[in-house]
């Protein structure tokens, strides 16, 4: 990984950098019929395509019963990490919940109510890498939030990864299904004899099930349409290259499709981050997925002429990860608005997140961060506005009512109002 300008970007370059791509639409036709198949035959068509894709004979597709298994059967030290995960994360997101209010304005009594969605189906992914902390970051804000069925797919194998089985239970999810990709994602919105469709569905997954997401979108709620992985780490010349580095390399694991970038306006410590990543990237167990990241289009480390410069870069960024390692990183953080999650300092990782602080993982990917923020309490919950109007409260708006009513030419809805004062 060499040291780019960033005055000196091409178009193109730049295009790399704020067009990326989760590769949604290359896959979209196959998806659509994936969806269409799993809505029109159910069960028969999950396990034709547990078959076809994970090459694995699915029997029974409800495991709810192997999570509660899972969890006595681990060792003793991970069940504890899950616990003190799962803590931190249910702590964290019990401030998010909001409370139903009702104020008096002029004489009107407003408010709003707060309500959680029935049903909830949320995404834990598998593949090359099993996710149990996916597991609890989509099921404990849905439970958190008050959701009374929340459903857990995830993909099907000889045996099912049981550190994410034993997630999945610590989190509280009231249904566990052994199916993946863009058919999970079918499952959860539309229901088969197994599966229950459910009002939402959520969590992350490669671009199969991000394009089964846009598929069903409208028939059912979704979180937002998240793509591979993301960092941006903004530094000056107190940070220290090798934890840049190792911020950066950590994302570089997640998929050969992450987009990993440092900017600085210290042309020494850019120098010194590309020697620390190769460095720390040799001998991985994923390396050759880590090194195909760090080949990708979109990531590079990156030198700007101020911090002013690499500010206005983040911020049209949006990265899902921004980790700001500067000495000034509070009015930094002030000058960028757009992420997903923010780490600042030194002894703030962004594995942190990923596991054990609290926050959600489950964030916006793509530039999205610019009008969206991560998975939350907030993504389980509907709100109504509520009002009541004494007679003297309406008599104090009616000539407003009226008058604009008519002059939209609604003269029922002006009608509505004089009714309630003729004589």
């Amino acid at each position: 990984m060499n040291v780019r300008t960033i005055a000196d970007l091409g178009p193109d370059e730049r295009a790399a950098f704020f067009d990326r791509d989760a590769g949604v639409d290359a896959v979209r036709d196959d998806v659509r019929d994936i969806v269409s198949q799993v809505h029109e035959e159910g069960d028969v068509a999950l396990r034709r395509f547990a078959e076809e894709f994970d090459d694995v004979s699915v029997g029974n597709i409800d495991i709810t019963d192997a999570a509660e298994r899972a969890y006595e059967e681990i060792d003793d030290d991970v069940r504890e990490a899950i616990e003190d995960a799962a803590a931190n994360i249910r702590a964290f997101h019990e401030r998010q919940v909001p409370e139903d209010w009702r104020d008096d304005f002029d004489g009107r009594e407003l408010g709003r109510r707060f309500r959680p969605l029935d049903s909830a189906g949320v995404y834990a992914p598998g593949g090359t890498a099993a996710y149990p902390s996916s597991a609890l970051m989509g099921v404990i804000p849905a439970k958190v939030a008050g959701v009374e069925h929340v459903a857990v797919a995830t993909p099907p194998a000889d045996e099912v990864n049981p550190v994410t089985l034993a997630a999945i239970h610590v989190a509280g999810a009231d249904a566990v299904y052994q199916v993946g990709g863009a058919q999970a994602i079918a499952a959860l919105a539309y229901g088969t004899e197994t599966v229950s469709a459910t009002d939402i569905v959520v969590g992350p997954g490669n671009r199969w099930v991000t394009a089964a997401k846009a598929e069903v979108r409208g028939d059912v709620a979704i979180d937002f349409l998240a793509g591979p992985s993301e960092i941006m780490v903004v530094a000056d010349s107190d940070a220290d290259p090798e934890l840049v580095a190792a911020d950066l390399v950590a994302q570089a694991e997640h998929d050969e499709n992450a987009s990993v970038v440092a900017v600085t306006d210290d042309e020494d410590l850019a120098e010194q981050v590309t020697v620390a990543i190769d460095e720390q990237a040799d001998g991985r167990e994923r390396e050759a997925v880590i090194r195909a990241a760090l080949d990708n289009d979109a990531s590079g480390v990156l030198l700007a002429r101020s911090m002013s410069e690499a500010v206005l870069f983040a911020e049209e960024y949006a990265a899902e990860h921004l980790s700001i390692q500067a000495a000034d990183d509070e009015s930094l953080l002030e000058r960028i608005p757009s992420a997903g999650s923010v780490f600042l300092g030194p002894y703030s990782p962004v594995a942190a997140g990923d596991y054990a602080t609290g926050t959600n993982h489950v964030l916006p990917t793509g530039g999205s961060a610019r009008v969206t923020g991560g998975l939350a309490v907030d993504t389980f919950v509907r709100s109504t506005t509520v009002q009541r109007l004494s007679e003297d409260s309406l008599d104090d708006i009616a000539d407003t009512i009226t008058t604009l009513a008519d002059a939209e030419g609604l003269e029922a809805h002006a009608e509505s109002v004089r009714k309630r004062f003729e004589e």
